[in-house]
């Protein structure tokens, strides 16, 4: 992977221009990713501002400490550090940017497990992925795989300690700003957006993509029991930001949100027909998750099992609460079938 070029002042013509002009700069950062680069944002506030880090290389680290210093600062300088979810590109390089700053460590009450005792998170979410995907279909073989590849990307992520756990509806007070706190759960379980009002703009991490549809990945329960409805709490998030006053939502990945609302109106009615489509193979006949998610994406079920899965569970979560698929116990399989 190449090394990042470093961010430079905004431009006219940059997306991010409006951003950098209230004092909010992006910096794209490299990640080992599909999804690429991350964007991290630096607010030129007091205290010394950073939503999200990159992940945890190198080349992150070089590319997050050039574009700070084509902003006159050097991570050094950083006194808080806010974290938007839990997931590797947008933290992995917390615990290095603390040592090197004493920077203070802000993230919600339901990342915080995930920060501070990553290693213990992960096998307990590893053990839930592959419990989920035995019960669905996915062949054992493929489902070990998996996890070898999970531990396998520990790498990029780290864990330090939470020195505020934020809870819904709380504010951060800078100099020249104030950030609400609103929580927005399905992307992942502690998705965490922070609302601007004054500048009618929200650091949304990875809540809302302007070109990327954010997938909820199935997840255990935080205290136990059942698995959360990933897709059904996702959906619920979404329009709950749909009725925030918003002319902008900066975004983890990509370019600017400027209509949060029409976005959010075709995300939903994607959903919808999503699980339609998926309605109209199980109203053929029965058959596992995996099942329909070989029927869906071919071979692609396989690589990416426990995305497709959870894709699929997510769709018919929504069938089986409106009563259109019940799901049925075969040999330790769960099947879904067309409601009587």
């Amino acid at each position: 992977m190449s090394a990042a070029e470093p961010a430079a002042p905004s431009e006219p013509g940059d997306p991010f221009a409006a951003a950098a002009a209230e004092g909010i700069h992006r910096l794209a950062i490299p990640t080992p990713f599909t999804v690429g680069r991350v964007n991290v944002y630096l607010l030129e506030d007091e205290p010394l501002t950073l939503i999200d880090t990159g992940p945890n290389s190198g080349t992150s680290l070089d590319a997050l400490e050039r574009g700070l210093a084509a902003r006159g600062h050097a991570i050094a300088d950083l006194e808080l550090v806010i974290l938007t979810h839990e997931h590797y590109d947008h933290l992995g390089l917390v615990e290095v940017i603390r040592r090197r700053s004493g920077a203070e460590v802000a993230a919600s009450e339901v990342a915080r497990p995930f920060v501070e005792r990553d290693g213990d998170e992960a096998d307990a979410d590893d053990a839930f992925a592959v419990e989920l995907m035995r019960r669905h279909g996915v062949p054992a073989d493929t489902a070990s795989a998996l996890r070898s590849a999970s531990r396998a990307f520990r790498g990029w992520g780290s864990h330090t300690t939470v020195d505020r756990a934020l809870g819904d509806g709380e504010t951060i007070e800078l100099r020249d700003r104030t950030l609400e706190v609103a929580f927005r759960p399905g992307h992942s379980p502690s998705d965490t957006v922070f609302h601007d009002p004054r500048r009618r703009l929200a650091l949304g991490g990875d809540h809302l993509l302007r070109d990327i549809s954010s997938n909820p990945l199935a997840s255990r329960a935080p205290r136990g029991g059942q698995r959360t409805q990933a897709l059904v709490v996702y959906l619920e998030s979404l329009r709950r930001t749909r009725e925030m006053d918003l002319d902008v939502v900066l975004p983890g990945h990509g370019d600017p949100v400027l209509d949060h609302r029409g976005l959010i109106d075709a995300r939903l009615a994607l959903h919808a027909r999503r699980a339609e489509k998926l309605h109209g193979l199980i109203s053929e006949r029965s058959r596992s998750a995996h099942e329909l998610a070989r029927a869906l994406w071919g071979d692609v079920a396989l690589t990416q099992a426990y995305l497709t899965l959870s894709e699929v569970l997510g769709h018919t979560d929504l069938l089986v609460n409106a009563g259109r698929v019940v799901e049925e116990d075969s040999e330790g399989v769960v099947r879904f079938a067309p409601a009587a």
